[in-house]
């Protein structure tokens, strides 16, 4: 507890430094962007502020957000993904803020930035989660320290250079429909993975699952028979996992992560969601060992890239995101300490179901202005 609360302070201390130093930007850029919405029409500059200190924007109570994020961070520390994509579905549809962009219309600058708001308070909810993920399965054994930092390697720089590139010029319905895809293709991935044919390539994993399982019930010292490294030099670590040996080569995920860090970014998602794939195919990973072994290389990625964000003048709506990363602390402790006694293939069918209803839905949205439901 007491890592925990320093933890908590340096994030804190942390953000309101970038706050200090980046408030007369932030102010500046809305201003200009609210101003031009009222020339246009779009605004009404008496009615009383509401989102992002815009005239008329949307109001939402604090609890909403609080619980909304107690089940985000739930997802995240629970799976090891997904944290991010439930950030978004909640900013975006669940409390407006995604219509809200899309009523200003694609040409006005408010919808770009009130999108890059959005993008930027996902992350700050699911680095939040994936600190404290990364602190509580490190303490149970179920950390690969190496993969995690090898993975944190990979995000740094494109993590910074997304948000340089494509900050302000973003609309909300292109951030949907790519959105969507990325995590549709995501959920067809996944659905090959719980197949025979999938399920054969993981031999390993699935024995390492069962190990897990087995102990949990018997009520064995989980941390005692967690991961072991083993060897560890540039191209080749080998560790152990319930007396299980699995092996990978540095270099990979490093190359990887710079790829999924460059997409997650962009998103304004954690990338959980595809390093999730990516560990249990490139190191056959079972699900016990993915989520907190993702959670390191997320919350690396989502420090770099708010710090880019909030680099570019990205408005942040505070009271609202107090409240959400609250949450987020609640649902992140709860969820390594249940996840346990749920199956490894349960976590990844509820992975699928969640993909595929997401994935259709926002590119049914962006692409094409509908709706699933």
């Amino acid at each position: 507890m007491k890592h925990l609360k320093l933890f908590a302070l340096v994030l804190f201390m942390a953000a309101a430094t970038l706050m200090a130093f980046q408030e007369p930007a932030q102010a500046q850029k809305l201003a200009d962007a609210i101003q031009q919405a009222v020339d246009a029409g779009k605004i009404d500059p008496t009615q009383p502020p509401g989102f992002l200190g815009i005239p008329g924007g949307p109001v939402i109570d604090w609890w909403k957000g609080l619980l909304w994020a107690i089940w985000v961070g739930w997802i995240f520390s629970t799976v090891g993904a997904f944290g991010g994509v439930m950030a978004a579905i909640g900013h975006m549809t669940v409390f407006g803020f995604g219509a809200y962009a899309k009523s200003f219309g694609k040409d006005l600058q408010l919808n770009k930035i009130v999108t890059d708001s959005i993008r930027t308070s996902n992350q700050y909810l699911v680095g939040t989660s994936a600190g404290i993920s990364t602190y509580n399965y490190w303490k149970m054994g179920r950390l690969v320290l190496p993969l995690g930092l090898a993975l944190g390697i990979g995000t740094i720089i494109s993590s910074y250079l997304v948000p340089v590139l494509t900050a302000g010029k973003i609309n909300l319905s292109s951030y949907q429909g790519y959105f969507g895809m990325f995590v549709l293709l995501l959920g067809m991935y996944l659905l090959y993975e719980v197949t025979p044919a999938g399920k054969a390539k993981k031999k390993a994993a699935s024995a390492a699952a069962k190990a897990f399982q087995e102990s949990v019930k018997k009520g064995g010292d989980l941390k005692d028979q967690g991961v072991k490294i083993k060897t560890f030099t540039a191209t080749s670590c080998v560790f152990t996992f319930f007396g299980v040996e699995f092996k990978f080569n540095p270099i990979v995920p490093v190359i990887g992560a710079f790829a999924i860090g460059a997409i997650a970014s962009f998103l304004g998602v954690g990338g959980g969601f595809l390093l999730v794939p990516f560990l249990t195919s490139m190191a056959g990973l079972p699900m016990y060992l993915v989520a907190g072994t993702s959670a390191m290389g997320v919350f690396v990625g989502m420090i770099t890239s708010i710090f880019s964000y909030m680099m570019q003048g990205t408005p942040i709506e505070w009271s609202f995101i107090g409240a959400e990363m609250v949450g987020i602390v609640i649902g992140s402790i709860v969820g390594p300490r249940t996840s346990k006694y749920i199956p490894d293939t349960a976590l990844k069918v509820l992975f699928i179901i969640l993909a595929f209803y997401t994935g259709v839905d926002y590119v049914l949205r962006g692409f094409f202005g509908m709706k699933l439901l």
